[in-house]
């Protein structure tokens, strides 16, 4: 189990808003078990999984290997996998979505032109790579910018962690219930 101290720290231009998790008295713990948020979907009807495979979504994803195809079915790329997420929602399953971060900027055109025109309820489980992960500079740019796109997209999320369910469970539901998208970001170490 990760442990961190959640503790806010100016950076070099003077302003406040970044956030550095420390190990010190104060624990945060942002884990959360895989298992738990798998009952969860299951319970909330989510009956197909699609996406494109990422290592922050590792634990998760090792439970839906033993799922016949009919109800997780990997995708080589962000697009292809929003595709088979409506089709699948059009025959009346409930879907997630899951993906990297870097591929919610390459699906936002798909994610547009089919779940936001025609109203087809769609939940993202997105991996949210970028403000924690020194020494992966390709990650930084779209870590730092996901959170603006998803707002300027207007699609509502939360940051995925434990505890996360009581502020966030009821805004999920009435999202889907109408028709709408709704991202849960994972952070690293976020499940295991």
């Amino acid at each position: 189990m990760k442990r961190y101290k959640k503790v806010s720290i100016k950076v070099l231009t003077g302003q406040t808003g970044a956030t550095l998790l420390l190990q010190g008295d104060e624990w945060y713990d942002k884990t959360m078990k895989a298992q738990d948020l798998d009952c969860w979907l299951k319970e909330e009807g989510i009956s197909f999984f699609t996406g494109v495979p990422d290592t922050f979504l590792a634990p998760l994803l090792s439970l839906w290997e033993a799922l016949p195809r009919e109800r997780h079915l990997p995708a080589p790329r962000e697009d292809l996998a929003v595709g088979l997420a409506v089709g699948a929602a059009l025959a009346g399953e409930r879907p997630l979505l899951y993906m990297q971060n870097s591929g919610l900027g390459y699906s936002l055109e798909a994610l547009c032109s089919l779940p936001m025109i025609y109203r087809v309820p769609l939940l993202l489980l997105i991996s949210h790579r970028g403000p924690e992960d020194i020494g992966w500079e390709e990650h930084r740019i779209m870590g730092e910018k996901t959170e603006e796109l998803l707002a300027l997209f207007s699609i509502p999320f939360s940051r995925l962690e434990r505890g996360w369910r009581e502020g966030q469970e009821r805004s999920i539901r009435e999202t889907l219930a109408q028709k709408g998208l709704y991202a849960l970001l994972v952070g690293r170490g976020g499940l295991e």
